[in-house]
């Protein structure tokens, strides 16, 4: 493709003794105007691939960070939010396997283009409840109590719908660059969920002086609609370039007949033979008569299919885990929002990334063949759950919560039970069993609400108010003194932020140890299928990640997790709504064991594809031939075949994917 130094040397060199060719120096210039046009235009792709990978890992991982904000804002249980997270990929299903068979013989820029404006409509329908279904209500006693002015909180009729403070007012670019923005998107999408977290969910909307609350209250709701106004509006400048692109990218003379150029090459620009194809004279019965034997072939591939569902179960814990991550480290840690995706945009994400290009570095370095990538592969995901497995050591108590966690009397129980809520201290209180606005005595044990913690007076109000002559709170330690408390739920224990340090360390070495094994295992995917069913292969491989984990893992991980509840709160129309306190000690075990069980089960899938490789290679002479053309799968390809180009790093960040769907 370039002109070597030697070359040119030698082209001068000539050039003293003989006369100039003429004819010769004009195509000379044209190859070279030729590469330029060539060269500037896949830059021009890849730029903007890279910029539509950014929109949509920044979409889906802010649709992460606003799990809980959307559980609290809408009052709903964690099942339900997961299926609305599992509807995220809904929207593939029904083109994505057409697509990828046919994207390929069609004009793919625009294909990404309109998919870039369908993304983008749908962020924005995201949003859209928030504009419609009114102002955020949370429950907080009127704030027109002052020290002067006593009110029986204990004895308040709460048969009355408890004043809503909102109420009162109405107010040089390559292949690597498209995976290495595809990393940022999702640290500035937990990032910005951080900052949109921050901010109160009806901001612009009400007089900030009438909020009551902070970020660190149980009952905030941050602005969580924002990020997806931004989101989609990127996702919007993403499709631009794509309907100024042509359909596909001359390929320079002097590479037509390259058989070394790079598989993401193969993909951009068209090779050899399907320059002389007229596109347009293709008609879809001919594209379509060989889609089932194809699909034959797919499934017929025992490694493929071993491979596909050590992923999907993989992935399933995966997904699972990061989906309601930030919930767990909340209700494990006692941490804000804020902080929590603060911590994974700029710890985790950025592990993970490492732990990729860490996977493709060993492969390209030690010059590993397929089944060394699936021994990398496997030993990745076995040293990743074992580390998994220490975090079960590595979770907080249950905090002190009357009538739930422990008794009025102080001790210890575990219940659900609305009754226990009750006591001789709060009996003549007439208290409701719905209300959930904590409040955290003197004593370090947390109280459902002021009534139940026989509060009869406060001071202050708004954000500082302190209750006081509270029957209750003084029950544990003096029975005959009655103490005060402060507004929102009293902080974990002396060394719960102790494990929650450690937490992060464990997490972080996880999450690397398990991106190591991506890079290996993608080209193990990739080896085992006959070129010319790569882009189907890869079309059925994210069908089958989207239908069988993407969507259905965070469903019944919510429902799992539901189970784990102590208190639900009541919705104002009737019915449960989101659960207000967790069990720590029974979500650590459901979260995390689910995520181990399905770890355990894709790793004897792993084992599944290490074994067939190892029998493959005992019964086969040569692997791969000369021009890459036969589809099994070896084990011993050759140095130049698989290791000694540009695409063993590359081809894990699915520019293929891309460009097909």
């Amino acid at each position: 493709m370039d002109i070597s130094s030697k070359d040119n040397a030698q082209f001068f060199s000539n050039s003293t003794i003989l006369p100039v060719d003429r004819s010769s120096f004009k195509s000379e210039s044209s190859a070279s105007k030729e590469k330029q046009s060539c060269c500037g235009g896949i830059k021009i792709f890849l730029g903007a691939l890279s910029f539509v990978y950014f929109a949509k890992a920044l979409s889906g991982s802010y649709l992460k960070s606003t799990i809980t904000q959307i559980e609290r804002r809408f009052d709903i249980p964690s099942s339900l939010v997961g299926v609305i997270d599992g509807s995220f990929e809904i929207g593939n299903l029904l083109i994505i396997i057409l697509v990828s068979y046919f994207g390929a013989k069609l004009h793919r820029p625009r294909i990404i283009g309109a998919g870039c404006l369908i993304m983008s409509a749908g962020t924005f329908l995201i949003a859209m409840p928030q504009f419609f279904m009114g102002r955020y209500r949370y429950e907080r006693f009127p704030s027109n109590i002052n020290s002067t002015v006593s009110i029986s909180l204990c004895l308040q009729d709460k048969t009355q719908t408890p004043l809503s403070i909102l109420e009162k007012s109405q107010t040089k670019i390559n292949a690597g660059c498209v995976q290495t923005v595809a990393i940022i998107g999702p640290i500035f999408g937990f990032l910005l969920g951080s900052l949109c977290a921050k901010l109160y969910v009806d901001f612009g909307f009400v007089d900030p002086d009438s909020i009551m609350i902070t970020h660190k209250d149980v009952q905030w709701v941050g602005a969580w609609w924002l990020g997806y106004l931004i989101a989609g509006g990127i996702s919007v400048l993403a499709s631009v370039p794509f309907w100024f692109l042509p359909k596909h990218l001359p390929k320079p003379e002097s590479r037509k007949d390259s058989s070394t150029s790079s598989e993401q090459s193969k993909f951009i620009t068209e090779d050899n033979k399907e320059q002389h194809k007229s596109y347009q004279q293709v008609k879809i019965a001919e594209m379509a008569k060989d889609f089932l034997p194809s699909l034959k072939s797919l499934f017929g591939n025992p490694v493929y299919i071993l491979y596909l569902c050590a992923s999907i179960i993989q992935l399933n814990s995966l997904i699972g885990m990061v989906t309601y991550k930030p919930k767990y480290i909340e209700q494990q840690y006692g941490q804000t929002s804020s902080k929590t995706n603060f911590v994974i945009g700029l710890i985790n994400i950025p592990a993970v990334a490492f732990g990729i290009f860490s996977g493709g570095l060993i492969m390209k370095k030690l010059r590993i063949n397929v089944l060394g990538a699936a021994k990398l592969s496997l030993g990745s995901s076995f040293f990743g759950y074992l580390l998994l497995l220490s975090l079960f050591a590595m979770g907080c108590e249950n905090s002190d919560v009357a009538g739930l966690t422990v008794s009025y009397h102080g001790t210890k129980r575990m219940t659900d039970d609305e009754q226990a809520q009750f006591s001789e201290c709060n009996l003549g209180c007439a208290c409701s069993k719905n209300d959930w606005d904590p409040i955290c005595g003197e004593n370090g044990v947390t109280y459902i609400s002021a009534c139940l913690a026989g509060c009869q007076a406060s001071n202050s109000s708004g954000k500082n108010t302190v209750f006081f002559n509270c029957s209750c709170v003084g029950t544990l330690e003096s029975p005959s003194k009655s103490s005060s408390a402060v507004v929102g739920p009293c902080q974990k224990e002396n060394e719960c932020p102790k494990m929650f340090l450690y937490f992060l360390v464990i997490s972080v070495i996880t999450s690397y140890t398990l991106s190591v094994g991506g890079t290996p295992g993608y080209i193990l995917l990739l080896r085992c299928i006959k070129p010319h069913l790569k882009s189907f292969a890869l079309g059925i491989y994210t069908l089958a990640i989207r239908v069988l984990a993407g969507i259905p893992a965070p469903v019944y991980f919510g429902v799992a997790i539901d189970t784990t509840c102590l208190k639900w709160g009541s919705k104002r129309c009737g019915g449960r709504g989101a659960c207000r306190l967790y069990d720590s000690s029974a979500l650590r075990y459901v979260y995390l064991g689910l995520t181990l069980v399905l770890g355990m089960v894709s790793i004897f899938f792993s084992v599944a594809v290490l074994w067939v490789l190892r029998k493959r290679s005992s019964s086969q002479d040569e692997t791969l031939s000369a021009n890459g053309e036969r589809g099994a799968c070896g084990t011993k390809s050759r140095k130049d075949n698989f290791v000694n180009s540009d695409h063993l790093i590359q081809t894990t960040y699915w520019p293929e994917k891309e460009t097909r769907l």
